[in-house]
């Protein structure tokens, strides 16, 4: 970040089509006898499908930027040594994931040297959604928060779209810009340069700029703007309360985009401003201490960083990336049950079940109906299954597995399980019953799937028991309501 404020004077236009679903509400909580497991839920469909960004992958960028400093006298000012090797790192890295990079020469800087632009060859090239981070840093230090967060964000959240090269819906350029110390120089040069029309297909500039501050806040471009809606809705999913970004207004690349119209963003996690008490009741830290206190010296190498600030701010980038660019914006819920013959009156369609497994047999009776899932039940070593492939509809705000169970044992201890029931979407398993929570007449368990919203999976029920003393377990009424 650049440390002379510039005015900001323009009204933002809006980005048309954005919104974000409320959160995903927590799972009903499973009895403590049982074993529970559960993905983490974020914001929305979008969200859940986005990926989670190593953070591990992100800090070794890091030690590549400080490595790159370490050898070419201590910094990645523009124009200098270090910064053109922190550019043919990044370069190279995209090359090899198939990303068209070109680099473009600011005569205009202070420091003449290149920005970077990298584009991912999918989606209308007339609807662009851009990301932006500036590459060089300050003389005094190798510049590792001051922005070799941004850029190492960038760069990960590039790989991952490129490994995992989803069907796109807009098209992704992303920017390393140069000179930004210098007074926004290099970001600048490009707007400059776009025409009329090429400025009017990118639909909305995002900029990352200190996202790793080590006594950091949760700041964001534009908070309560539509342009701002898919970072914002990711970091209120995990109960962060972010902030206008006050300090950097003016103080970063995204300014000159504004300037031209372009519908702004981007995170922030605070330069040399002090943190407030408000500030470090809600997020943790030091009151009345910079949010950055290696601001621009020496000491901002890679030990100047917090984990868990850039953390979520690499993570809130891939959820605002797949929101806008993957998942085509905020997708409809469709809602309702996507269980069928969730109550198996209708045959065994569309389930796939052990022999005899759907039955009516009176040994066990249905909770309702005359038909239900039996189980198990044997007193030998068994394992039994049952499963249907469902679609998760995307873009509702809540996900529930519900289904009845009754669990008949004859095994006698209280703390062994020897016979399980295990419940599983996909590979994932979601919970695992036994012995132990026998009870008399049916239960009914509820279990959040929501991290599965906008996929195809198949939920699964797998009974196994041991050599000897029967455990049964028992289905009925399952239901996936999606509202």
């Amino acid at each position: 970040m650049r440390g002379r404020t510039l005015s900001a004077g323009i009204a933002l236009a809006v980005f048309a089509g954005m919104t974000v679903p409320l959160a995903a509400q927590p799972a009903t909580a499973s009895p403590p006898t049982a074993t529970t497991v559960t993905r983490p839920i974020a914001a929305s469909a979008a969200a859940l499908a986005a990926p989670d960004i190593s953070i591990t992958n992100v800090q070794a960028h890091l030690t590549q930027f400080n490595a790159i400093a370490t050898s070419n006298g201590g910094n990645r000012r523009a124009g200098s040594a270090g910064y053109t090797a922190s550019l043919n790192y990044v370069k190279t890295r995209l090359q090899s994931a198939g990303y068209t990079v070109s680099e473009q020469y600011c005569s205009s800087c202070r420091y003449p040297s290149n920005n970077l632009i990298a584009e991912w060859p999918g989606g209308p090239a007339d609807q662009v959604v851009m990301f932006g981070a500036h590459l060089d840093g300050v003389a005094a230090g190798p510049g590792i928060n001051d922005n070799a967060t941004g850029s190492s964000t960038l760069l990960e959240n590039a790989l991952v779209l490129a490994a995992q090269s989803p069907t796109m819906t807009k098209r992704v350029r992303f920017a390393w810009w140069t000179d930004e110390e210098q007074g926004l120089n290099g970001s600048r040069f490009y707007v400059n340069s776009l025409s009329a029309t090429q400025r009017g297909y990118i639909k909305g500039y995002y900029n990352f700029d200190m996202v790793g501050s080590t006594n950091g806040g949760y700041f964001i471009n534009r908070v309560s703007s539509t342009t701002a809606a898919p970072l914002k809705a990711y970091w209120d999913s995990l109960g962060l309360q972010p902030e206008e970004n006050v300090e950097g207004q003016g103080r970063s690349d995204d300014y000159y985009f504004q300037q031209a119209g372009i519908p702004t963003s981007g995170y922030a996690a605070g330069a040399s401003a002090r943190k407030t008490s408000a500030q470090a009741a809600k997020w943790g830290g030091t009151a009345n201490s910079a949010y950055d206190p290696c601001y621009h010296r020496s000491c901002d190498t890679t030990a100047n960083v917090s984990a868990t600030v850039l953390n979520r701010a690499a993570d809130g980038v891939a959820y605002a990336l797949w929101q806008l660019a993957v998942g085509g914006g905020t997708p409809t819920c469709t809602g309702g049950q996507v269980v069928a013959n969730g109550g198996f009156e209708s045959g065994s369609t569309p389930w796939t079940a052990s022999s005899g497994v759907i039955t009516n047999a009176s040994g066990q009776p249905a909770r309702t109906g005359s038909y239900k899932a039996w189980l198990n039940g044997f007193g030998s070593t068994r394992s039994e299954s049952l499963s249907q492939s469902v679609t998760v509809p995307a873009g509702c705000a809540t996900y529930t597995l519900s289904f009845w169970l009754h669990i008949d044992t004859a095994e006698t201890t209280s703390s062994t399980a020897y016979d399980r029931l295990t419940v599983q979407a996909g590979s994932t398993t979601l919970a695992t019953y036994s012995n132990l929570n026998a009870a008399t007449g049916y239960v009914q368990r509820s279990l959040n799937v929501a991290a599965f919203a906008g996929q195809t999976v198949t939920l699964r029920f797998t009974g196994t028991e041991d050599s000897s003393l029967q455990t049964t377990f028992v289905i009925d009424d399952v239901t996936l309501q999606a509202s």
